[in-house]
């Protein structure tokens, strides 16, 4: 009965993510079927999964693949373990590729941004008669992008990557495909493009993007680069349900890059700080408390030695970030009383990049929502808009400020409400 149970609510959940991706409302979706709101409303709680003709209905509707609500059997899967690594590679390579077929809003600069993933020669962005940009110029860019995701500036991110990405595979196949450093600055933008489409809620591209960093972190040699490559991949993992691979996969690579702290350079330390903290998260959203613990100590340790904390720098660790992934974790294994507790002395802290700054603020709405606390939580949502507004409107954010206005049955918030309303997810 429990395994039921949790079968119907995650059904549920996948049908609310795609409406919520397409940004339809429950009586939008339900009037284009010809039924009543609390149908689609009984379906996303996690009830009503039984009726196969209404199922069937929503999962066309919404562009869900029948085998994601039951409808059909999972596609078959070989184990990458008996195949070569060449093959394992392809395969990979293929999934993300499949997997772009998923269906996410409409935008030319999206439709840009993953045509630009896409193996195949590259396109220089510039015409042709100019002169291919130098490595300095390039490396300029790199970091005007990084800084772009930083301070949330996600539109104009997603414009800009694609003629980035085009140029930057350009100049490394003429003249210049040994050269190491146009490895690293390649690995870097896969990298950028990978977290902003996981912000998106986009894993089909963010397979395709963190393959490319990936292979690119390879070929540079640079262990920053590949700390930095692995933990986007992790990254990935956790949002795909494989928490324990993410764990395995970090541990493994923390564990080749620890020790002799003191005799590092920053930007190491960063990144193998940052892999740490990728690791809280993995471990916390596994429900894995010894492993989360494990992490988050390496992390402290590391965070010792080293504070990058700007907005262009390319790597973003210091103690306030360690901090602020410990209250993430807490909130993530359901320790809403002690997030906050330890969130009280973060909101007194200057932050000067403003992803963290909102990541706080969300962080602090997610534990007030978990007490059901709906004014504090939706307070906590506005202070995260006013440090990052784009940030807020990221599918993950929309979905809990949708949460919490279906919680306030009898609407005693009608800011929550309007404030949901605006943000295009009404409850």
């Amino acid at each position: 009965m429990a395994g039921a149970h949790e079968a119907s609510r995650r059904i549920g959940e996948v049908i609310r993510q795609a409406r919520v991706l397409q940004r339809r409302s429950q009586k939008n979706v339900a009037a284009a079927l010809g039924y009543h709101q609390s149908k689609v409303s009984r379906l996303e709680s996690g009830r009503g999964t039984d009726d196969m003709r209404l199922l069937r209905a929503i999962a066309q509707e919404l562009q869900i693949a029948p085998h994601r609500v039951g409808l059909a059997p999972a596609p078959p899967s070989r184990s990458a373990a008996a195949e070569p690594e060449g093959v394992q590679r392809r395969t990979f390579l293929a999934a993300g590729i499949a997997a772009l077929g998923v269906p996410s809003p409409p935008a030319a600069a999206r439709d840009a941004l993953v045509q630009a993933l896409l193996p195949g020669p590259a396109l220089a962005a510039a015409p042709v008669h100019q002169a291919s940009p130098n490595v300095t110029s390039l490396r300029n860019r790199v970091g005007a992008a990084r800084r772009l995701f930083h301070t949330c500036d996600y539109a104009l991110l997603e414009r800009t990557l694609p003629g980035l990405i085009a140029d930057l595979r350009c100049a490394s196949e003429v003249g210049r495909a040994d050269d190491p450093t146009l490895s690293c600055l390649l690995a870097t933008v896969y990298q950028t493009a990978t977290s902003l489409l996981l912000k998106q809620h986009d894993q089909g591209s963010a397979w395709l993007a963190v393959g490319r960093a990936m292979a690119e972190a390879e070929r540079s040699g640079d262990p920053v680069v590949l700390a930095s490559s692995v933990r986007v991949q992790a990254h990935v993992l956790v949002r795909e349900k494989h928490s324990p691979q993410a764990v395995a996969l970090v541990r493994h690579t923390a564990g080749q890059l620890s020790g002799s702290y003191d005799l590092r350079s920053r930007e190491y330390l960063a990144a193998v700080g940052l892999l740490l903290l990728r690791g809280v998260t993995a471990s916390s959203s596994g429900g894995d408390c010894a492993a989360m613990e494990e992490f988050l100590t390496q992390a402290k340790e590391v965070a010792r030695y080293v504070t990058l904390d700007q907005p262009d720098a390319w790597a973003n660790f210091c103690r306030t970030n360690v901090a602020l992934h410990e209250i993430s974790a807490l909130v993530a294994l359901g320790d809403a009383g002690r997030a906050l507790q330890a969130a009280g002395p973060l909101t007194k802290r200057p932050i000067p990049v403003p992803e963290r700054r909102a990541a706080l603020w969300v962080e602090i709405a997610r534990a007030q929502s978990q007490l059901g606390r709906l004014a504090d939580g939706y307070q906590a949502l506005r202070m995260a808009e006013t440090c990052a507004a784009q940030d807020v409107q990221r599918p993950a954010i929309r979905n809990l400020a949708a949460d919490m206005a279906s919680r306030d049955h009898r609407r005693t918030l009608p800011e929550l409400h309007r404030f949901s309303h605006r943000l295009g997810v009404p409850a």
